[in-house]
């Protein structure tokens, strides 16, 4: 299997025609962009965010245009360190208009099954899924491009459902 880079991966955000979804389901990951803000954010110092502003832009882009970008976060209670983190910067990503919302686990539908084998995924137009995948220790390989059609509709369907539950940003408290 072939994967793509992040940076491939997100080079789709300047391609979608209307919506970019993002199921994440791992309480930690292991992006080394990242690795720096979350040590100042343990020691409490100033971040100047500029690590997150080439995501930001791409979004702030997609929005202006009138597309949507949207993620569900799905959390276990109580938090991770990483999602603690994450949760205190998820307000940069609202303001360049990404729409985030929380799903702690315990609220997941009884009986769901998560396409593409329970990995985080990005499903872009209801026409292209792209499967992240990932080494032990939480950073990522690449993400796999998929277009078989059942697959994409499963994860449509996964998307409709728990975007109705999950709790937006600025609603969800952290325990």
């Amino acid at each position: 299997m072939e994967l793509m880079t992040p940076d491939q991966r997100d080079e789709l955000l300047g391609t979608f025609k209307r919506d970019a979804f993002h199921l994440e389901l791992k309480d930690s990951y292991g992006a080394a962009y990242e690795d720096a803000p979350i040590a100042r954010w343990r020691r409490g110092e100033p971040d100047d965010f500029a690590w997150l502003q080439p995501w930001l832009e791409r979004v702030r882009q997609a929005t202006r245009a009138g597309k949507t970008v949207r993620r569900v976060r799905v959390i276990s209670e109580p938090l991770t360190e990483y999602i603690r983190w994450e949760h205190s910067v998820t307000r940069l990503n609202q303001e360049a208009g990404e729409d985030i919302r929380w799903l702690p686990r315990h609220l997941l539908p009884g009986g769901l099954v998560f396409p593409v084998g329970g990995n985080d995924w990005w499903l872009f137009d209801d026409e292209v899924v792209t499967v992240g995948h990932f080494h032990e220790d939480g950073r990522i390989k690449g993400s796999e491009l998929v277009t078989d059609p059942d697959t994409v509709a499963d994860c449509a369907k996964v998307r409709d459902r728990l975007w109705k539950l999950a709790i937006p940003h600025n609603e969800y408290k952290p325990a």
